[in-house]
């Protein structure tokens, strides 16, 4: 499937492309280091996996830009990317919101793939289907604020900050899990609005096709 495909091939070749441009001196090279060891290897499991368990090229492009925001904040550590400092001028925040950006989009942008996933591997049906991924990426949310936790009290000060990115803020760790978990949401209503429309679409057209039928035969020969 991977060598047959272009647009996988793209994807793959963006990702380590700007991956490499990105690993030129990053803002901290140990943060770097360490927050891009997941993403790597999710992408060697997608790598592995596409055989057994191909995905559509929609997860796989929703994941490619996941990966990619990730990648930016890894390189300017979160509470410093230049795009989020603007974005605080501009709306006269209080903080880099960065980081919670890329935490929505972490909700908004995997929760299809892993839809995606549970019916590949699953045989759950109904409104299951939906809570599944929801309920995965809020547990993967708070275990991601454990491991940030567990990074950050055993390295050095200065780089535990940058791995928490909670810049001076309490409850970062509780607002970060809120925006995945919102952004979740999201993609799981525009999910079922789409199908809703598209199964109406094909019934629109089954409907106009069995009326041209009744037509068809009702005319005299």
């Amino acid at each position: 499937m991977f060598s047959r495909s272009l647009l996988l091939r793209f994807l793959l070749a963006w990702y380590l492309g700007f991956s490499a441009i990105m690993a030129i001196a990053p803002a901290d090279r140990q943060f770097w280091a360490v927050a891009s060891v997941l993403p790597v290897l999710l992408v060697i499991v997608l790598i592995v996996s596409h055989r057994a368990f191909p995905l559509s090229n929609t997860s796989y492009l929703l994941i490619t830009l996941y990966l990619t925001l990730h990648t930016i904040g890894v390189h300017y550590t979160y509470a410093k990317v230049p795009a989020g400092m603007w974005l605080g001028q501009l709306l006269e925040l209080n903080r880099n919101h960065f980081d919670r950006i890329v935490h929505f989009s972490f909700g908004f942008l995997l929760t299809y793939p892993l839809e995606e996933l549970f019916r590949l591997l699953t045989r759950v049906k109904g409104w299951v289907t939906y809570y599944l991924p929801v309920i995965t990426i809020l547990g993967l949310s708070g275990l991601w604020e454990i491991i940030e936790s567990w990074v950050a009290r055993a390295a050095r000060p200065d780089l535990g900050l940058a791995v928490l990115g909670s810049q001076g803020d309490i409850w970062d760790a509780q607002k970060d899990m809120t925006a995945a978990f919102y952004g979740s949401i999201l993609s799981v209503l525009i999910v079922v609005i789409f199908r809703m429309l598209a199964q109406e679409s094909d019934e629109f057209t089954e409907e106009a096709l069995l009326s041209m039928e009744e037509e068809s035969v009702e005319q005299p020969s």
